[in-house]
C-alpha cells in the first residue's frame, strides 16, 4: 500500500465556535497534524441550524487557511431538534429487506415527514437477537438543515463526505482511545446544548441532547454583575476571579451546574434502573463547559462516579515544536467531537 490511507478532516460546528481536526494514521494510532478553533458571533448557528451560512462559511475557510489543511474532504456532525435518533426493535432481515422496510414504515417512528428527512440505520450488536429480533438505530435528519450545510462547505470548495451525529462522533473517537469497553456515561457539555450517551457493552442503550450549556453561564455572569462578555468567559474558567462578587458568582454556578447535573443524574438514574446488573463505571466530560472551574469535582460528587475529563489527543503523536501541548492541552475537551470526525477514513 503505497498511499497513506486519508482520513477526513472533522469539521465541528457549535452554536459558540467551530473546531477542525486533522489526523493521520500511525502504526496502530493517529498523529495530530492539525488543531484549531474559532469563536462564531452569537446568533449565527442556533439549535445546530445555520442562520447565517456564509457568516460560518468565511470562518471555516479563515480557519483552514491558517491551518494550512489542504485536505478538501470534510466530515461535519450535527444534533438539536432537527435530527432525531431512535432504537427500534425490529425482527430479523436481511439488510436488503430492513432497508425496504424502513423506508415504507420509517414514519411511525419519527415526527417528521419522511419526505423532509434523509434517513440512516444501522443494526446493533445485541443480546435479543436469540428471539430472531434485533436492535436497529434510527437516524432521521431534517433535508434543509442539513442541505443548508453542505451548500455552505462547498461554497468554500470543501468537499463533505460524512454527516455525523455529534454523540455518535463521540463514541466513536472514546472507543478508539480509550480500547476499553466497559459501561460508561459520556457528556458533552457544548455552549446551548448537552449530549449524553450512555454505552453498555459497547453499545448506545441512551442517548439524549438537552437545551442547556455554558452560554447560560456567561449570559447570567454578564446580568448580574454588568460585565462584558469576555470577562464574564474567563470569570467562567476560573481564568480571573470576581474577588467582590464571589457570593453572586458561587450562586450563579450552583445553580446553573446544578441544572445540568440533575440531567446527568435523570439519565443515569433511568439507565441504572433498566440495567441494575450493569454499574456505569465513570463519566466521561467533554465540550467547552466541562472547562467551567470546579465542575469535574461537582459531577463526581453528585453522581458517585468517576470523571474523567476527556482528553482525545492525551495518546496520540503531536510534533511539539508545531502545536504546542499546553494549549492543546486546554482546548483538547472541547475538540472531542471534532477528533470523533477525524479518525473516519476518506475512502471514497
Amino acid at each position: 500500500m503505497a498511499k497513506k490511507e486519508q482520513l477526513i478532516t472533522g469539521v465541528d460546528i457549535g452554536s459558540h465556535a467551530v473546531k477542525i481536526c486533522q489526523l493521520q494514521k500511525a502504526g496502530k494510532g493517529y498523529k495530530l497534524l492539525a488543531v484549531g478553533s474559532s469563536t462564531l458571533p452569537p446568533g449565527v448557528v442556533e439549535d445546530g441550524v445555520l442562520q447565517e451560512p456564509e457568516v460560518v462559511g468565511k470562518v471555516i475557510a479563515a480557519l483552514f487557511k491558517n491551518l494550512k489543511i489542504k485536505n478538501p474532504k470534510v466530515g461535519i456532525s450535527i444534533s438539536g431538534y432537527s435530527v432525531i435518533v431512535k432504537k427500534i426493535n425490529l425482527e430479523y432481515m436481511s439488510d436488503e429487506e430492513l432497508s425496504e422496510y424502513i423506508s415504507a414504515e420509517a414514519e411511525q417512528y419519527i415526527p417528521f415527514d419522511i419526505h423532509d428527512v434523509y434517513l440512516d440505520f444501522q443494526k446493533l450488536p445485541s443480546s435479543s437477537q436469540e428471539n430472531d429480533r434485533s436492535d436497529i438505530m434510527l437516524v432521521a435528519a431534517k433535508k434543509e438543515v442539513i442541505d443548508d450545510y453542505l451548500l455552505m462547505l462547498k461554497e468554500q470548495k470543501l468537499k463533505p463526505v460524512l454527516v455525523d451525529v455529534d454523540g455518535f462522533a463521540l463514541e466513536n473517537i472514546w472507543e478508539e482511545m480509550s480500547g476499553n469497553g466497559e459501561n460508561i456515561a459520556l457528556v458533552d457539555i457544548g455552549a446551548s446544548k448537552m449530549n449524553i450517551n450512555i454505552i453498555s457493552e459497547g453499545v448506545s442503550v441512551l442517548a439524549r441532547d438537552i437545551v442547556v450549556g455554558s452560554n447560560q453561564l456567561t449570559d447570567q455572569l454578564v446580568n448580574a454583575l454588568d460585565i462584558e462578555e469576555e470577562e464574564a468567559e474567563k470569570i467562567k474558567l476560573g481564568m480571573t476571579s470576581a474577588e467582590e462578587h464571589q457570593e453572586t458568582v458561587e450562586e450563579i454556578f450552583t445553580q446553573t451546574c446544578t441544572q445540568w447535573v440533575l440531567e446527568i443524574k435523570k439519565a443515569i438514574d433511568l439507565y441504572q434502573a433498566n440495567n441494575p446488573d450493569k454499574p456505569l463505571k465513570a463519566l466521561i466530560l467533554s465540550g467547552g463547559g466541562a472547562k467551567v472551574k470546579g465542575l469535574t469535582a461537582y459531577i463526581g460528587r453528585e453522581t458517585g462516579l468517576d470523571v474523567i475529563l476527556f482528553n482525545p489527543f492525551e495518546a496520540m503523536i503531536v510534533d511539539e515544536k508545531k502545536i504546542d501541548r499546553q494549549y492543546l492541552d486546554s482546548i483538547a475537551p472541547e475538540m472531542a467531537i471534532a477528533a470523533g470526525l477525524a479518525i473516519r477514513q476518506a475512502a471514497f
